[in-house]
Formats: C-alpha cells, sequence, structure tokens
C-alpha cells in the first residue's frame, strides 16, 4: 500500500505494537489477537479477521478459532477467513456451522461459509530417497549438500534440521569442508534461519546470492509455510522436527525431535518447486516414509493447558469442558492443568480466577509460572530485580554471542557476571551492567561477549511489564543500586529472589545426584543440566529450572537457580507433602 509501517499498515507482536490511528491493516500473532479479547471479547474493532497458516494447528489459533466461532454468535457481520496451503478445508467449515437445532422461529438455515480454492503454480519436484537409513543426519546433510554443489546445475539449497545447535554444527561442517572444493569453483555460504536468530541476521535469507556463490540457507521447520525464499531449487529434508510435548504425569513440557509427518513432508518437498522445476532429498528410505504419520498431533493434544485454560477463564469462559475445540484435548493435561494452576494460587476451590492474582497472571504476558513469580516479587521486596529477570527469561535469542571462535574468551567474560545462586541472578547481573554501562555503547558488549539487540529488548520488554504492573496498581518503585546483586543488596537479596522464584517455579524442582545428574522430586526423570548453564558441572543440592530441552536421549534443564527444599513446601503446600 506504499504507507509509511504503522500507518494504514501495522504489526503487533509481544512487547512490540507498530500501529497507530490510521491502522487499517494489522499483522498480529494469533496469541495477541487472544490477549486482545481479554480487553474486547467481541473484537469489535475488526470487521474481518484472517486466520493464516491454520493447518499448523497451533494451541493459540485453535484456541482462537473456538472464539471466533463464539464471537460470530453474537456478531454474524463478522468475516472470518482461514488460509492455508494444505488445509483440510472441509472440517473447518463443519467447525463453523451451525449447531443442529440452532435455527429457531422456523428461520432459514443461513449458509456458513464457502470453500475458495486457489490453485498455486507448482513446479514438479524430483523426490529421492536414501536406501539405507543414515546414523547421523546432520553430516549425511552436509554430504548431500557438497553432491548437489559439485554434481547439479545451479540453484539455492534449503535444508530442515531441528533446532539451532543442529544448524550451528552444519555450518561449521561446511565451513571446514569449504576449502577442499576446486579452485575457481562457485563457492558455497551456508546461512542459518530459525526463530531466536536476530532479525538482521535473518534477512541475509532473503538477499540474493553473490556472484559465483551458491546459497545453503540450514532452517528450522520455520521455513516449512511461514516464509518463502526466491531460488530454492534443491531441499533437503532431515525428516524430523523439534515438537513440544508435555508430560502431565511429570509436569514437565520437552522440546523433542521427532519424525515429521507426511503432511509436512509434502510442505518441505514443495518449498524446492517455487520457481522452477526442483529436487528434494529426504535423509530417510522410502518404507520410513510410508509409516510416518498422516498429519502432526495438534498442539493441544500435546501442551501444557495451564496458559490457556488461565485464559479462557479470564475471557469468562468457566465451563472449559464445553468450549467449542476443533481438537479435544486430553482430559489428563486439563486436570494437570487445574492442578497446577491450583497449586499457584491462580484459581479456588471451584476453579474460578482468583482476584487480583489469577486475573492479573492471565493478563501477564508471561507463563503462568513467571507470572505468579513476578506478582508476589513485591512480598520479597525484589520486585526491581525480578522485572529484569522475567524480562531476560522472555527473549527469543540467546544472550551470550561468540565471535572470533573464542571460546575461552567468552567463557571468561561470562565468569565476570556469574553469581553463585545460579543463571537467574547471573541473567540480572548482565542486565543490570548492560543498563549502567553497556546501554550507550554497543563495543561494551561486544568486549563482554554480550547480545546487543537482545539486551536492548529486555530494556523495552521489562518497561512494558512494569507498565502492566502500574496498570494493576503495583508500586513499581526502582530500588537498584550497583550492578551486581551480591554487592547491592548482599546474600540477603540474593535469597529473596530465590525464594521469589521459588513461588512460581516449585512444579519445576529437581535434586542433584551424586554423578551430576538431577532427579524430578518424584525420582522419575532423570535430568542434566545444560552446557549453557552456569551450574554445568557445578555442585548444588536443590534447584529450581525454567525449561528442560530434549537433545539424543538426554532430557537438559535450562535457567537453574539453587533453593532450599523446604521451600518447596513452604510455598507450595497444596503440591508437595512430605512424607513423615
Amino acid at each position: 500500500m506504499r504507507c509509511q509501517l504503522g500507518q494504514e499498515v501495522g504489526y503487533s507482536i509481544r512487547f512490540e505494537d507498530v500501529t497507530s490511528s490510521k491502522t487499517r491493516i494489522k499483522f498480529l500473532t494469533d496469541g495477541l489477537l487472544l490477549r486482545e479479547a481479554l480487553v474486547d471479547p467481541l473484537l469489535s474493532r475488526y470487521s474481518v479477521v484472517m486466520v493464516d497458516e491454520a493447518h499448523e494447528r497451533s494451541l493459540s489459533s485453535d484456541i482462537l478459532l473456538g472464539l471466533l466461532k463464539k464471537v460470530r454468535k453474537r456478531r454474524s457481520e463478522l468475516r472470518i477467513i482461514i488460509s492455508s496451503a494444505t488445509l483440510d478445508a472441509e472440517n473447518f467449515l463443519q467447525f463453523f456451522s451451525d449447531d443442529p437445532g440452532e435455527t429457531s422461529n422456523g428461520e432459514e438455515k443461513r449458509e456458513t461459509g464457502r470453500i475458495v480454492s486457489l490453485e498455486g503454480r507448482m513446479h514438479p519436484v524430483d523426490i529421492h530417497y536414501l536406501i539405507e537409513p543414515t546414523s547421523d543426519y546432520v553430516e549425511r546433510a552436509v554430504q548431500t549438500i557438497f553432491d548437489i554443489h559439485t554434481k547439479e546445475p545451479a540453484g539455492d539449497i534449503l535444508l530442515f534440521l531441528t533446532g539451532r545447535e543442529e544448524i550451528e554444527t552444519a555450518i561449521d561442517l561446511i565451513e571446514s569442508q569449504l576449502p577442499d572444493l576446486p579452485p575457481k569453483s562457485q563457492t558455497l555460504q551456508p546461512l542459518p534461519l530459525y526463530a531466536g536468530l536476530p532479525t538482521e541476521k535473518q534477512v541475509y535469507v532473503f538477499e540474493p546470492a553473490a556472484e559465483n556463490t551458491r546459497k545453503v540457507v540450514i532452517s528450522t521447520n520455520i521455513a516449512e509455510a511461514s516464509i518463502t525464499m526466491d531460488g530454492i531449487v534443491y531441499v533437503i529434508d532431515s525428516g524430523y522436527v523439534k515438537l513440544r510435548a508435555y508430560n502431565p504425569t511429570t509436569g514437565i513440557e520437552t522440546l523433542t525431535a521427532v519424525p515429521v509427518s507426511k503432511a509436512s513432508a509434502t510442505q518441505r518437498a514443495g518449498r524446492a518447486g517455487r520457481t522452477k522445476p526442483g529436487k528434494c532429498y529426504r535423509l530417510y528410505t522410502e518404507s520410513a516414509h510410508e509409516s510416518l504419520d498422516e498429519a502432526t498431533v495438534p498442539e493441544i493434544q500435546r501442551s501444557n493447558l495451564a496458559p490457556v485454560i488461565l485464559q479462557l477463564k479470564d475471557l469468562g469462559i468457566d465451563n472449559i469442558a464445553r468450549f467449542p475445540y476443533i481438537t479435544s484435548p486430553p482430559s489428563q493435561l486439563v486436570v494437570r492443568a487445574l492442578e497446577l494452576l491450583y497449586s499457584l494460587s491462580a484459581l479456588d476451590d471451584y476453579a474460578r480466577l482468583t482476584k487480583p492474582l489469577g486475573t492479573r497472571m492471565a493478563e501477564l504476558p508471561l507463563t503462568p509460572e513467571l507470572g505468579k513469580a513476578l506478582l508476589q516479587a513485591s512480598l520479597f521486596d525484589c520486585l526491581s530485580e525480578m522485572l529484569s529477570i522475567a524480562a531476560m527469561l522472555t527473549l527469543q535469542g540467546n544472550v551470550w554471542i561468540t565471535h572470533d571462535g573464542s571460546k575461552k574468551l567468552q567463557e571468561g567474560a561470562r565468569r565476570k557476571f556469574a553469581a553463585e545462586e545460579g543463571d537467574h541472578i547471573t541473567l540480572l547481573n548482565v542486565y543490570q551492567a548492560f543498563v549502567t554501562k553497556g546501554k550507550k555503547e554497543a563495543k561494551w558488549c561486544r568486549d563482554n561477549y554480550l547480545n546487543f539487540k537482545e539486551l536492548s529488548r529486555a530494556v523495552s520488554t521489562r518497561n512494558q511489564l512494569r507498565k502492566h504492573l502500574e496498570r494493576f496498581g503495583i508500586d513499581v518503585s526502582e530500588s537498584l543500586s550497583g550492578s551486581d546483586v551480591r554487592r547491592a543488596g548482599g546474600a540477603d537479596k540474593a535469597e529473596k529472589i530465590q525464594r521469589c522464584l521459588t513461588t512460581g517455579f516449585f512444579a519445576h524442582a529437581a535434586r542433584m545426584m551424586a554423578d551430576g545428574s538431577f532427579k524430578t522430586v518424584d525420582g522419575g526423570t532423570t535430568l542434566w543440566a545444560h552446557p549453557s548453564s552456569l551450574l554445568f558441572n557445578r555442585k548444588a543440592d536443590w534447584v529450581i529450572f525454567n525449561e528442560v530441552i530434549e537433545t539424543g536421549n538426554k532430557a537438559f534443564i535450562r535457567d537453574i537457580t539453587k533453593i532450599e527444599k523446604d521451600w518447596l513446601t513452604e510455598y507450595a503446600p497444596e503440591y508437595y507433602n512430605v512424607k513423615k
């Protein structure tokens, strides 16, 4: 529309709003539209809502579609467009059709909607499979890249891997083999693409390759449907994707690499035929492809539902069992979420939102655990500090960067900020040092191996969270002195923060074993400190942690802080009982 961004066309994402009173077309995430519904349940500002990529069946988009179905009963003029490349359109149309028996007074049933098919131009894509399975798909992928590069005509390559660590490994492998290419031959330019990558690095994947260079984009499933890059002719599919999986028994949500579905494999292959005929190399056998699931399990059937139930309750939907879900969540996930919210004091004995705590937790754009810790912070006299920690924990990208390939120097830089209590207070030390020294000069960040862009984002996120608290009527007078917590407030302040974190993260508790691993409280799950954590190879007794990531056959915990065992029963008596 050739207007300035934020005028007639704008966007809104978590912690960033680029819109104005003139905005007519607004791009926003499904999660953010749900948040807007908390304030305006009928979404009265909008006359058309378009939900894109609905086939991905994310938790937020499924709940949003259920909400739109309810809104439509009150606002018949609201236009809803659901779009996707591989959509099971009949199911969605059926979902929005008026429920039987809903027309009274013998009125004619109005047409719910219609299916419109837009034929895209797809060039043919040749599919190649491995004859024998591979034991290491990252190595095999790099080998395939060099095979394509030396034997196939011009065209860029897109490789699908599961996450940042694999992507970085692949790039290292490619760069180590570049000198072996014949002199004067075309070179390769490997480019990473994943959600936490700084925006300025993401844009490289869309730019045409330099002269005499073949671009190799190495991406997570973000490139499966969400974005399109010109010039891709060859796709290499590892056959895996990282999905969230929540175990209602242990209460732990993991990110685990699992085989893709047939629908995803088809989407990936299609990326090779956008501009001309292409080739897709699947790093698995044809028989393995036949055994894949038809479609990915919707997020609502494998996620921690606590945040969603909290939002539904805040929307006034008390009977969550009768909410119109496209696919109903399993009962044990719902029960577990209700238990967790009850033990966090967000729900009362009748499963109603508590006031003010429950409603405030629902309105904060944070996980229920982090929201609870932040809202309890004034009781522990560490609100300033918890605001900074919460902002640091919401960052998508990495706070630490490596440059000049100097791991040793980076480790030394990290030690400057290290707090013996663990990662949360270390992140706080980083934030406070950045605000006092690094905000004005990017060089300070570079010298300390810190990500200037991410830390600047943490500052604006903290301001947004602060505004939320002020809106709740919470006194947010700042009381920070000095850049290091221990020096500023001594061990006393550090302990207050540890206790405060325990009020939110008590369900994520573990005890260290003699071999350096951790065991969950019920003793059922073995966890390891993530190499990025300060408590990697360090001694601790009891800890709480922010998240679990599964890599290979090990579960790693990240963002870890030491606590005392007694705090668990003190702050979560409904959750933990001590056997006498």
